[in-house]
C-alpha cells in the first residue's frame, strides 16, 4: 500500500497510475491536447444527452413528465455526496505524491482531495440517469462516461481507484434515486388535475371558476 494523506492507496492502483501517465507523457501532442480538453467537454456532452433524454419524456404521461422533472436531481445529489466523501477520506492527489510528469498542466491545489473523482461521479450519474430516461441515448452516454473517467487518470490528476469509485457511486445514486423521485413526482402530477376538477369556494361561498 502506498501512503498518501490519510488513505493508503492500493499498490496496484498506484502502479496502473504510473503506467497510464507514462503512456500519456509519451503520446503525441495532438492526443494530449485532445484528452486534456475532452476531460471537461465530455461532462458537458453527457449533460446535453441528459437534457435531450428529459425533453423526449415531456410529451408523455405523468410518469414520463415526472422523470423529465427530476432528471437533474440525482446528479446533484451524487456530486454533493462525492464532495462529502472527499473530506472524509482526505486522499492526496497522485500528481502531488507520485512525482510523475502529467499532461494536465497543473495539479489541483492542496486540500482538493482525490477520492472519489468528482468528474467520474458526475459522468456515472449523468450516464445512468440518461439510460433510465432513454435507452438509445443511454447507450451512447455509458461509453462516454467510461472515457470521462479514464481521462482523469490519463491527464494525471486521479488514481484508477478514484475514478472507478466515482463512476460506481454516481451510477448507484442515479439508479436508486431516480425511480424514487419519479414515483413521488408522478403522484404529485396525478393529483393536480383532481384539484382543477374540484373548484375551491371563495370567501363569499361562491365556487371559483
Amino acid at each position: 500500500m502506498a501512503d498518501t494523506g490519510s488513505m493508503d492507496v492500493p499498490e496496484i492502483s498506484a502502479e496502473w497510475y504510473r503506467d497510464v501517465v507514462g503512456v500519456a507523457a509519451g503520446s503525441p501532442q495532438p492526443v494530449q491536447w485532445f484528452v486534456g480538453h475532452a476531460t471537461e467537454a465530455i461532462i458537458l456532452l453527457l449533460g446535453a444527452l441528459l437534457l435531450l433524454a428529459a425533453l423526449s419524456r415531456r410529451a408523455g404521461g405523468p410518469h414520463d413528465r415526472a422523470l423529465a422533472l427530476v432528471a437533474p436531481v440525482p446528479t446533484l445529489l451524487a456530486y454533493a455526496g462525492s464532495e462529502w466523501l472527499k473530506t472524509v477520506v482526505d486522499e492526496e492527489r497522485p500528481c502531488r505524491t507520485m512525482g510523475s510528469a502529467i499532461i494536465a498542466g497543473t495539479c489541483p491545489p492542496p486540500g482538493d482531495w482525490s477520492f472519489p473523482s468528482n468528474h467520474a461521479t458526475l459522468a456515472g450519474a449523468l450516464a445512468v440517469t440518461t439510460l433510465l430516461l432513454s435507452r438509445r441515448l443511454g447507450l451512447v452516454a455509458l461509453p462516454l462516461a467510461a472515457l470521462a473517467a479514464f481521462s482523469r487518470v490519463f491527464v494525471g490528476v486521479h488514481y484508477p481507484h478514484d475514478v472507478a469509485a466515482g463512476v460506481l457511486f454516481g451510477a448507484l445514486v442515479a439508479a436508486l434515486v431516480t425511480p424514487l423521485l419519479a414515483r413521488v413526482a408522478t403522484g404529485a402530477l396525478r393529483r393536480r388535475p383532481n384539484r382543477a376538477r374540484h373548484p375551491v369556494p371563495d370567501l363569499a361561498g361562491r365556487p371559483r371558476p
